[in-house]
């Protein structure tokens, strides 16, 4: 089989760790050693992974994102497959890459290539296809962001106010005075661990009280994502220093269901899949308490995701309709962010800034899940994939120029 060295180790490749290939999850019943079972996470280990992003409801409870009754919203295709396979540009370690070999080598499960609207590009890999969703990780939070920047828009929400203000809960709290904004833009001073690679980083006890991460023997810590936000405690001022840490968007999520009376799914189903037209339903991680996984429970289908994009490069508009306020999007690009972060990157209202050469913003998470909008390239990537590592510096190395080379092509 073959392997790839990422920082010092080798793991099977894209083609030999395909779920097909190994054969997860297939016979009836799958024998003991190509099962996948939430208990013991094993299925978040690699190459199990590659199997379970596109089955995470099949491994813990879920709440359903309805698509609705109406005609779905379709999307035309202008295929560019041929044109889009033979492009060759330089990672950013200086290597040159084919386009096929970049989707391997970065593990991609899905990508979807929107320009001006148009699908020029969509290719399944792995165990994705198209009408099954997959997860989505930290791009969760960019979709939480948008319908908090449009209650704030809207006057039913006040980015100026203190979080207890809203949730009284959070009184004793480390939110106790820190604003929506702060919250909205990762600028809290919050005593809380963020490390994927470290088992006993604060991160995996938040993981067990929301439901994505298995319980051990004997557990007897906070039984849901409401109950650990109020252990939560400060360790700075708030309004200082970018600290991203998944458990702001929570906060944020309990904020608009507090004010609204309806759940993060109910928002996202009423305010974005319905008006959408959306092609198939999605689903949340809950807790036991039935609370949905804002900070990156959600799992969509691809072409879902790129629809959610197409909004966002399109200022708020799809079919005519202004579906989301059309300054969201102006802010998010050219807001207030008043921390730069690595490689010219700024944060706002739960998206990435590029400010690079196609005035890109990015929606991302951990093991390769990105949404990436291109105004000035009139392009919108939708990729789905099950990297090795969870963070994005391995995949970046390829993706980043990769996708930026797209841009260049597509705006000739």
């Amino acid at each position: 089989m073959g392997t790839l060295k990422l920082d010092g180790v080798r793991y099977l490749d894209g083609y030999a760790s395909d779920p097909g290939v190994l054969g997860w999850m297939q016979g009836t019943p799958p024998p003991a050693d190509k099962q996948i079972t939430f208990e013991g996470d094993a299925f978040r280990g690699f190459p199990q992974i590659r199997w379970s992003l596109s089955h995470m409801r099949e491994l813990t409870p879920t709440v359903n994102v309805r698509r609705g009754p109406g005609a779905l919203s379709g999307l035309e295709t202008l295929d560019k497959t041929s044109e889009i396979e033979a492009l060759a540009f330089t990672d950013t370690n200086g290597r040159s890459r084919g386009f096929d070999e970049a989707l391997f080598d970065t593990y991609t499960d899905g990508i979807l290539v929107l320009h001006r609207g148009r699908i020029v590009y969509e290719r399944y890999l792995g165990a994705l296809e198209r009408h099954r969703p997959h997860a989505c990780h930290s791009v969760t939070k960019s979709y939480a962001g948008t319908l908090a920047a449009a209650f704030v828009y809207e006057s039913v929400l006040d980015d100026s106010k203190l979080i207890p203000y809203y949730l009284p809960e959070l009184q004793g709290s480390g939110w106790a005075d820190a604003t929506l904004r702060q919250v909205m833009d990762m600028q809290t001073g919050l005593a809380h661990t963020e490390v994927y690679a470290d088992e006993n980083s604060d991160l995996w006890e938040y993981a067990r009280a929301c439901g994505f991460s298995p319980r051990f023997a004997g557990y007897g810590g906070p039984q849901t994502v409401c109950d650990y936000l109020q252990t939560v405690r400060s360790k700075g001022s708030h309004g200082g220093p970018f600290n991203y840490l998944t458990i702001n968007t929570e906060v944020l999520a309990w904020v608009m269901a507090r004010v609204t009376g309806h759940s993060f799914a109910k928002l996202l189903q009423d305010r974005l899949w319905h008006p959408l037209c959306c092609e198939d339903d999605a689903y949340i991680i809950v807790d036991s308490a039935g609370m949905p996984m804002a900070g990156g429970g959600l799992s969509t289908s691809l072409r879902d995701l790129a629809r959610f994009g197409e909004l966002m490069r399109c200022e708020g508009t799809w079919n005519g309709i202004q579906i989301i306020p059309a300054s969201i999007f102006d802010d998010v690009q050219r807001g207030r962010h008043s921390a730069t972060l690595a490689d010219s990157y700024t944060y706002r209202s739960q998206w990435w800034v590029t400010h690079n050469e196609l005035g890109a913003v990015e929606a991302r998470g951990i093991h390769g899940q990105r949404l990436y909008i291109a105004p000035k390239a009139e392009m919108v990537i939708a990729r789905f994939a099950s990297h090795p590592h969870a963070l994005s510096d391995a995949g970046d190395v390829i993706t980043k120029p990769l996708m930026l080379a797209l841009g260049r092509m597509l705006r000739e």
